[in-house]
């Protein structure tokens, strides 16, 4: 139903929500008046909460109890009355950067660290999905020969798959005796190594021959120029061919410390999530990454893809039924302008939701900025 929420009903769902958080027990008027500067008695509150539970934001759980946030509670609260906390921003990219060695450690070794030092720092269930369609880096190239008119390039990525190319001679090179085409190819190899391991092998086009053409040991810097030319447009071609990496892995990190909240008494409620957690990630994946932003929110991406659109699924707006005792909070994280992965936050619906919406928006930001300059 459509309702006005006037200043009077705003000062009073404000408070209330903000102490269940605060203490997780039905509020009443009586802790309300003793408890913030309304300036109302406490008849004009229980008229404001007769006012609100019939709107729908707040409800009794029992005869005489207080009230509790509903769900459509929490989601005016939340698009109303909050702003993400500047100082919780800065400690989580503080954290990370202390805790994550960019240089020295695998993408899933960083991802496991992060989601750590978050779900630390928060206090609920954090995930961070693997990052999907990331460029592709050399790891090891051999060139080898196949029969006396064709080349196999054999590429081993740093995801440890692999991909391999046959390249056909053309007609107007002369065949060289095996050994001689043996040592060329390991030549070309041991220089495409030295020059492209760790970078893109696109950078294969940009590359200084004149060291290997100028070498000694080639007899014939001819050939060997057009063994290049040959190798180094076939292996642009594979590069634009090859696969990205696409992994549903989430890192789940701060599931003990979660339970314990009082939302989380019902033992098949708990045994729900766990299973969605540990055994279902394929369902929880396509929730919480969703590449597909709209026109503007990519338009943003582009002028500032540190920044991406906040998702924030309060109880039975996420549609996981294990989840509808939940809100999740989640953005996507960029490489560049490209959405390649997400964080998220699960907990309680009394979460701190003004904490919690800087932290992933926080962590996003950070892993945006160093994906993006591997």
């Amino acid at each position: 139903m459509s309702f006005d929420l006037n200043q009077r009903h705003q000062q009073i769902l404000w408070a209330t929500i903000r102490q269940y958080i605060s203490t997780a027990e039905p509020v009443g008027s009586k802790t309300l008046v003793d408890g913030y500067n309304l300036n109302i008695s406490p008849a004009t509150i229980r008229s404001g909460f007769a006012t609100l539970e019939k709107a729908g934001f707040l409800y009794q759980p029992h005869t005489s109890a207080g009230r509790i946030p509903s769900d459509s509670g929490y989601r005016v609260y939340v698009d109303r009355a909050i702003q993400p906390s500047p100082d919780i921003g800065r400690q989580v990219a503080g954290a990370l950067a202390d805790k994550l060695d960019w240089d020295g450690w695998s993408i899933e070794a960083i991802m496991r660290g992060a989601v750590e030092v978050l779900a630390t720092l928060s206090g609920y269930i954090t995930m961070i999905t693997l990052p999907q369609n990331r460029r592709l880096s050399v790891k090891h190239i051999q060139l080898v020969r196949a029969d006396e008119r064709k080349i196999m390039a054999i590429v081993v990525w740093d995801s440890y798959e692999t991909q391999s190319l046959i390249v056909q001679l053309p007609p107007d090179l002369p065949t060289l005796a095996e050994e001689l085409f043996d040592r060329e190819l390991q030549m070309l190899s041991n220089f495409l190594n030295s020059k492209l391991r760790g970078r893109s092998l696109l950078e294969v086009s940009q590359l200084d021959w004149s060291e290997l053409i100028g070498a000694e040991s080639h007899p014939d810097n001819w050939q060997c120029q057009q063994y290049i030319s040959l190798m180094s447009n076939s292996l642009v071609d594979l590069s634009r061919q090859a696969k990205p990496i696409h992994s549903s892995q989430i890192m789940i990190w701060g599931i003990s410390e979660v339970l314990g909240q009082p939302e989380f008494s019902q033992l098949q409620q708990v045994k729900n999530l766990l299973h969605l957690l540990e055994s279902e990630q394929d369902k929880l994946w396509e929730l919480i990454f969703n590449p597909q932003i709209h026109a503007l929110d990519r338009l943003e991406a582009q002028l500032d893809p540190q920044q991406s659109k906040i998702e924030i699924r309060i109880g039975a707006e996420n549609p996981l039924k294990p989840m509808q005792i939940c809100t999740l909070i989640s953005t996507n994280y960029h490489q560049d302008s490209v959405p390649v992965g997400s964080v998220g936050l699960l907990g309680p619906k009394r979460m701190l939701y003004e904490d919690s919406i800087a932290l992933v928006k926080s962590a996003a930001k950070y892993i945006s900025t160093a994906i993006s300059q591997e």
